[in-house]
């Protein structure tokens, strides 16, 4: 028995041969992971597979914003250029166009001046010419009054009077009467 029991034994304790509980535990592990490759895989990669469309159109969907979001900025920065030029191109626009006003302003005070003064110049020589006619008026008057008392007759005549007076103011102005004559001159008249 004692060899019986040996050779049941050693049997027994062999792990090369299968036992019963082996082959019953590999059976059911063959089931669950048929069960598992059939029911529960299938599922869990179709989900997974949806995710990872998902994250896929997500970043596709984050390219084209990220692309967008590059040519806004890229439009804006063009639309800044233009913008900072239109604006530089005014500025100088209205700088040539203030040099041309203040170049008219300054022509158009100059020749208001210019107008002034020959206003003023006219004014001036009319004076002048007035002053002139009411000197000579005067200048006659008086001469003629001092040559009336020199000679003792009433010398006033207009005609003779006038041409007394002309006379002797031409002889003025030619310089042929000099201070010392003019007393004189008047005298020589009558």
């Amino acid at each position: 028995m004692i060899q019986q029991f040996a050779a049941d034994s050693s049997s027994a304790n062999n792990p090369l041969l299968p036992n019963g509980t082996l082959i019953a535990e590999l059976i059911a592990f063959v089931i669950i992971l048929v069960v598992i490759a059939k029911w529960v895989v299938p599922p869990i990669n179709k989900a997974m597979s949806e995710r990872q469309q998902q994250i896929r159109d997500q970043f596709d969907d984050l390219d084209k914003s990220k692309a967008a979001a590059d040519a806004e900025r890229d439009k804006y920065h063009s639309a800044l250029s233009d913008a900072q030029a239109e604006a530089g191109r005014i500025r100088q626009q209205a700088h040539e166009d203030g040099a041309q006003i203040v170049s008219e302003s300054r022509t158009q005070a100059q020749t208001e001046a210019q107008r002034i003064v020959d206003s003023a110049n006219a004014q001036t020589e009319q004076s002048k010419q007035q002053a002139e006619v009411q000197l000579r008026q005067h200048i006659g008057s008086l001469s003629t009054d001092l040559a009336s008392k020199i000679v003792g007759e009433s010398l006033h005549d207009d005609a003779r009077h006038h041409a007394v007076i002309e006379r002797f103011l031409a002889d003025l102005e030619s310089g042929a009467v000099k201070p010392e004559k003019v007393t004189a001159a008047p005298a020589e008249e009558a």
